[in-house]
């Protein structure tokens, strides 16, 4: 099998939460490879400043002020990609959050939060990419980067809504999978469910966490790096178009949960 991103060279790509850590790290793939690709993120001028370090390279990214739990936001978003720059090809929904709540004196503000980024903005976007590509008539590639947490429920207190929204990611990817069977479209849905990754998502919340539980989780330097999370989309992609990389996992060395 030969692993070649040529067909997408030129082609429009989406990625939600592309501000920082995994999806700053995709994006900057993607542009070396030549795409033109619409970073949403809510801290747009970050993407600009990503945008600026790019310049030299194939592709040339576009920053695009959007929060994703805002569906009037996401769908205005899209319009903007189809109009200045064409039809989307690729969507990785990236865009992700966790809230230090708990289940039983959870804060339903951080659990809505959750569940409207995760889920609902995951499900608003996938909707309105599959809609451009089915009327363009475009074999597209849909990615979700998920979690190991969606599918086994780690140990560490206050992340408590946060598995069950990556399960819920995991529900999706194969319902989605489904319907573009029974569409008879031959747009492809990836789910790339990472271990523990150095990045803001983490360092953004302050978990306490006990030490049986430090025990758990990898020495720092062994912490996959945002870069990696990068290659496995980029591999996924890379894929001849008869080839779907449904369900990709990747643990640091020593991870054990």
């Amino acid at each position: 099998m030969v692993i070649s991103m040529d067909r997408w060279r030129g082609k429009v790509a989406i990625v939600t939460g592309a501000s920082a850590g995994i999806g700053a790290a995709i994006v900057e793939q993607l542009v070396t490879e030549g795409l033109q690709v619409a970073g949403f993120a809510r801290r747009s001028e970050r993407v600009q400043e990503l945008a600026k370090k790019l310049q030299d390279k194939k592709g040339k990214l576009f920053a695009v002020k959007v929060d994703l739990t805002n569906e009037e936001e996401i769908i205005k978003g899209f319009k903007w990609v189809t109009d200045n720059l064409g039809p989307v090809h690729i969507l990785v929904n990236n865009a992700g959050v966790i809230q230090p709540t708990n289940l039983t004196e959870g804060d339903t503000k951080m659990w809505k939060k959750i569940l409207d980024t995760n889920v609902l903005g995951l499900s608003i976007a996938t909707r309105e990419a599959v809609k451009i590509m089915n009327e363009k008539k475009i074999d597209g590639h849909i990615v979700h980067i998920n979690s190991v947490a969606g599918h086994t429920v780690p140990n560490i207190p206050n992340i408590n809504m946060y598995p069950a929204s990556k399960h819920a990611v995991t529900a999706l990817t194969e319902t989605l999978r489904q319907e573009l069977n029974h569409l008879g479209l031959k747009i492809k849905i990836t789910s790339v469910s990472p271990g523990a990754v150095d990045t803001e998502i983490v360092q953004a919340n302050n978990f306490q966490m006990n030490p049986e539980m430090e025990n758990l989780m990898p020495e720092k330097l062994l912490m996959l790096k945002s870069e990696d999370i990068a290659d496995a989309v980029l591999y996924a992609l890379g894929t001849p178009p008869h080839v779907q990389v449904h369900e990709l996992t990747i643990k640091p060395v020593g991870e054990k949960f």
